[in-house]
């Protein structure tokens, strides 16, 4: 089960890293969510969607207008482990900004990063799934995150995208995650960098400038809307479930997300304090927003697609749609006009709670033989998936230029 809870996450979606100063654009709505729901319980209040990474992006721009991005790329190759010294050879600036940058927060809990390695082991199964579609389908109709993604330079490959994508949730659920021979905060630290690259990049593509109402992509609301797109997500779903979860590892999971998201480059005062706190959050910065774009659904058909050239039969796009129709509801699986399947839909509707029910060792009858076998297989098909796509060595690098089809 670990290792499908470490291959599942984020599968496509894009997590961002971002920190930041205030921009002089008002938002239409105003932000309401208060700083004292967050993990230091105070704060500016400062609305996050004019707020990005006042620390990684002057050096990222800087590494860029020198041209020195293509030399750190390949210095940085041989960074991989959380307690390594950094290489020798990097600009002094991106080596004193990273020095920061690879620090834990101070109110970080060793205690309870590891009780999430236990809840990771226990709900890998669930955690797969629901990475893989609630969450990597529901990234398709965030407007903000699709576009940024599509117009991106890793919209020009998205195998390649979505793999280095999934290695920020394959370090997230492993058992050394944020200790020194893991490499979860490597991965952070490439992921801010990366990111911040693309914040300057972006607004260089006349195809992004088009379609994005925003002028510079990637604010601390857009971070946080991709991050509850995940974990809060993910406790919603088991809650729906009735998934039974012990206390200490329901916190335990909170907190490694909340580190990851600190890790990240996100303000504290707009992390999430307790899953209350998650939930009133996500109320305002991602329900309200999920909506079809011509980018999400091109993003959606490669999701769907993912197992046309394996031989996994129950990866097939009809299994794959019924399921996302399953996890995230009929408004979002019409938005792509994916069409009701006529044996999965049901068999998903009906079965799926009891299959849940059994696994958790909550009821032993009352479903079909035949309909937990193909739960079972659909899982483990999932895992052979992932493993394939995880099997190299995964570089995050900080890329020069944008998807050069939409130059």
């Amino acid at each position: 089960m670990e290792n499908l809870s470490r291959r599942n996450l984020l599968k496509v979606g894009g997590t961002v890293g971002a920190a930041g100063a205030i921009a002089a654009v008002a938002p239409s709505t105003p932000w309401t969510w208060s700083p004292a729901g967050s993990v230091p319980g105070t704060g500016s209040g400062a609305d996050p969607r004019g707020v990005w990474d006042v620390d990684a992006d002057p050096v990222v721009a800087a590494l860029l207008e020198r041209g020195d991005v293509p030399k750190v790329n390949s210095i940085l190759r041989s960074w991989t482990k959380n307690g390594q010294p950094l290489p020798a050879g990097l600009p002094n600036d991106l080596r004193d900004f990273m020095e920061h940058a690879r620090q834990l927060p101070a109110w970080t809990d060793r205690g309870k990063l590891e009780t999430a390695v236990r809840f990771n082991q226990k709900r890998g199964t669930y955690l797969g799934v629901l990475y893989g579609f609630a969450s990597g389908m529901m990234s398709t109709v965030i407007p903000k995150e699709a576009r940024a993604v599509y117009y991106s330079k890793g919209g020009a490959d998205m195998k390649d995208r979505i793999t280095k994508t999934a290695k920020l949730g394959y370090d997230i659920g492993s058992l050394n995650a944020y200790r020194p021979d893991g490499e979860m905060i490597v991965t952070c630290v490439k992921t801010r960098l990366a990111h911040a690259a693309v914040r300057h990049l972006l607004p260089q593509s006349p195809w992004w400038v088009h379609a994005a109402p925003e002028k510079k992509p990637i604010s601390q609301a857009d971070i946080m809307v991709t991050w509850h797109s995940l974990p809060t997500t993910v406790m919603r779903m088991l809650d729906k479930w009735n998934v039974p979860i012990a206390a200490d590892e329901s916190a335990g999971f909170l907190h490694s997300w909340q580190v990851s998201a600190a890790m990240l480059g996100v303000d504290d005062q707009y992390i999430p304090a307790s899953w209350n706190q998650a939930d009133s959050q996500a109320k305002q910065v991602l329900d309200p927003i999920l909506a079809p774009t011509p980018e999400g659904k091109k993003l959606a058909d490669i999701l769907l697609d993912l197992g046309m050239n394996l031989d996994l039969s129950l990866l097939s796009r009809g299994v794959l749609g019924a399921l996302t129709r399953f996890m995230l509801g009929d408004k979002v699986a019409d938005w792509y006009a994916i069409p009701r399947e006529p044996v999965w839909s049901p068999l998903l509707e009906t079965a799926w709670g009891p299959f849940v029910l059994v696994r958790e060792g909550l009821l032993n009858v009352g479903m079909p033989k035949e309909a937990y076998w193909l739960f079972d297989e659909f899982l483990r098909q999932f895992v052979l998936f992932y493993m394939s796509e995880l099997r190299m060595p995964i570089n995050i690098e900080i890329p020069v230029l944008n998807n050069p089809h939409y130059n």
